[in-house]
């Protein structure tokens, strides 16, 4: 089951309107446009989306109205994470999961705890879901590292642990997990501007943000990688490099919603603390578009 990660994952954004309320035309056009793309999977409720600032009824309705859109055409994951391990349990016992096959769940954040302490973290979160668990590594964010042992561990051990989205940036950490996981262990990326050399080595696909944007173009470049088509994957990497910087700039995902604003997508609104992209960057991002 866990192969079917492999490919294309989009870390949805979560579109808003002029009054800052979640627009849902925007998100039935995104997720319709993801698609048509030719993505293998849907991440919903991710940290691209904008989760610290949902209720917990917009969370609702989201993961509810995603599963209809989509219906049944793409892989569907949700993000449920947190720093406190039984309120993560909690919310996945009382979200309808109807549609999903994935759980995406990042490390804790901010706490910082030991990696026995993200090993019974995630322990305690697999013996309570319902769907399958893709690990999060993303110290960017979460102010620790989950360790390659610590999460080849939780492979070889925790039978409901099938995938890793890996988001450290480190080439020598990705490579132990390649190297070293079980069979059937998905291991994806977490940084678009990696993911060409990190397929050369044996990673799965990737978990993307740009693909929001430009889903055709990054998933043909997944596949190509996936063939070991590494010249035509690698052009594709080298055309993309510039607004996959630029999308990140001025953080995750301020840029992303910049460009989608830019292409009539969605609109280009944050929440706060977020801020909407500088009109520096909003032109850079323009010029970037035009020349893809």
């Amino acid at each position: 089951m866990s192969s079917q990660l492999r490919g294309t994952g989009v870390a949805l954004v979560t579109p808003f309107d002029k009054k800052n309320d979640i627009d849902y035309p925007a998100l039935k056009k995104l997720v319709a446009h993801c698609i048509k793309g030719g993505v293998n999977s849907l991440i919903v409720l991710g940290t691209t989306g904008e989760t610290p600032t949902l209720t917990k009824e917009e969370k609702a309705e989201i993961l509810r109205f995603v599963a209809a859109e989509a219906d049944g055409k793409v892989n569907l994951i949700a993000g449920f994470g947190g720093n406190n391990t039984l309120q993560v349990v909690d919310e996945i016992n009382e979200a309808d999961l109807t549609g999903y096959s994935f759980i995406l769940s990042a490390s804790p954040y901010y706490n910082k705890p030991s990696q026995e302490g993200i090993y019974q973290h995630y322990k305690t979160i697999a013996k309570a879901s319902p769907l399958p668990i893709i690990l999060y590594n993303v110290p960017g964010r979460t102010a620790s590292n989950i360790l390659a042992d610590t999460s080849l561990k939780l492979a070889r051990e925790v039978d409901k642990i099938v995938a890793i989205k890996e988001a450290s940036g480190n080439i020598d950490q990705c490579m132990k997990l390649v190297k070293n996981k079980p069979k059937d262990f998905i291991v994806l990326s977490g940084d678009d501007n990696l993911v060409v050399p990190q397929l050369s080595f044996g990673m799965d696909g990737c978990i993307s943000v740009i693909a929001n944007l430009l889903p055709k173009e990054f998933s043909t470049m997944i596949q190509h990688g996936l063939n070991g088509e590494f010249e035509e994957a690698t052009a594709i990497q080298f055309r993309l490099a510039d607004i996959i910087e630029s999308i990140f700039e001025e953080g995750n995902p301020v840029g992303i919603k910049s460009a989608l604003g830019l292409q009539n997508i969605t609109t280009d609104a944050v929440r706060l603390p977020l801020v909407n992209a500088s009109d520096a960057l909003r032109e850079k991002i323009k010029k970037q578009l035009i020349q893809i």
